[in-house]
């Protein structure tokens, strides 16, 4: 069985769970005293215990729920956080919670929009430098972690340990709001979005807002006009490769999607559930403009427009614009000089 390699995303902004456990350097001196600056950014004075030069337990606090070691009290405390939950570092623009203060910084930074970390052999840009370090070793090419059961190689660790989840079946994150699971914390927070509404990608020309960003990227080429992705079967065009890939298995034939009630099949799921819902009389996609209810969302978002007055189907001949793709082709057969409909 193939597996297909789940690719890492490098987020805008670091992870809690990407951030290791903190560790500091040994100190070679017997004893001493000095102050240094702790993970919250705070200066105090601590003390070593006796130690013997090279040797001895690395770590004077340990920590007595996963028994790691700390030369410092003060980072202790900070690890100890992991274990309680504890986010004592809260953004005043959104109300999120940290554990770590620079883990906060880094949040303000995406808040402030300024990417100032740019690769110099790509595009890409950064808010955090970490990201950019990430980032950086995909071009390098060198690929030193390697999968345990099937062999393939990842340039960033993170992105090996989401590839052996896809052979393991865990998954990891779960959501509270309705219990699916997840295996990665993008696809976690990419779904509660669902749960809260929260539409976190705007379109610069038009204002319309969305879920998830690849959703926008989508969206973003309708307003181009460009339709790269072409039918080799028919001479159907797609703005989006997903669109091209569900045409092409009308072209197949084959129709896996049964309907229980009177066995008819279809060659997407989608078409199944709007059909079934003939059979149900379910209509979940409610106007609330007046009250009018519909079996889906495209019928609903097409009756909007009554509301609305949205017209975004324009004449290229003249310019007439239309709220309806069907009445567009049909205006359009005035200026094709097309007569469907001929007397015999």
């Amino acid at each position: 069985m193939e597996f297909e390699e789940e690719p890492c995303r490098i987020e805008d902004e670091e992870t809690e769970e990407q951030i290791d456990l903190i560790e500091v350097n040994e100190d070679k001196r017997h004893q001493f005293q000095k102050k240094i600056e702790n993970e919250d950014g705070n200066t105090e004075k601590y003390f070593t215990e006796k130690r013997g030069g090279k040797t001895g337990v690395k770590g004077s606090f340990t920590c007595s729920e996963c028994g790691k070691s700390f030369t410092q009290k003060g980072n202790l405390t900070v690890h100890m956080r992991i274990h309680t939950g504890e986010k004592l570092f809260t953004c005043s623009q959104c109300g999120k919670s940290f554990t770590y203060k620079r883990v906060l910084n880094d949040h303000l930074r995406r808040h402030s929009g300024v990417r100032s970390f740019s690769c110099d052999q790509c595009e890409k840009t950064f808010v955090v430098e970490s990201n950019l370090r990430a980032h950086l070793k995909v071009h390098t090419g060198v690929k030193p972690h390697f999968c345990s059961f099937c062999g393939k190689s990842f340039s960033l660790l993170e992105s090996l340990k989401k590839h052996e989840r896809i052979h393991t079946g865990v998954r990891p994150y779960m959501c509270f709001d309705c219990g699916k699971t997840f295996n990665t914390s993008d696809h976690l927070k990419s779904h509660m979005r669902i749960h809260t509404g929260e539409k976190p990608f705007t379109c610069s020309q038009c204002g319309k807002s969305f879920t998830h960003k690849s959703s926008l990227n989508d969206h973003l080429r309708h307003h181009s006009g460009v339709r790269s992705f072409s039918c080799d079967q028919c001479e159907k065009t797609f703005v989006v490769a997903s669109n091209l890939k569900r045409h092409l298995k009308l072209h197949t034939g084959v129709k896996p999607h049964f309907c229980s009630f009177c066995g008819k099949s279809f060659s997407h799921l989608e078409s199944l559930k709007i059909h079934e819902s003939i059979h149900t009389g379910v209509r979940p996609y409610l106007c609330f403009d007046c009250g009018k209810t519909f079996s889906t969302s495209g019928a609903l978002k097409q009756h909007q427009r009554i509301h609305t007055g949205e017209k975004p189907h324009k004449c290229s001949h003249c310019g007439k614009s239309f709220s309806q793709a069907g009445n567009l082709k049909t205006h359009e057969r005035v200026h094709a000089l097309e007569k469907p409909h001929q007397c015999s």
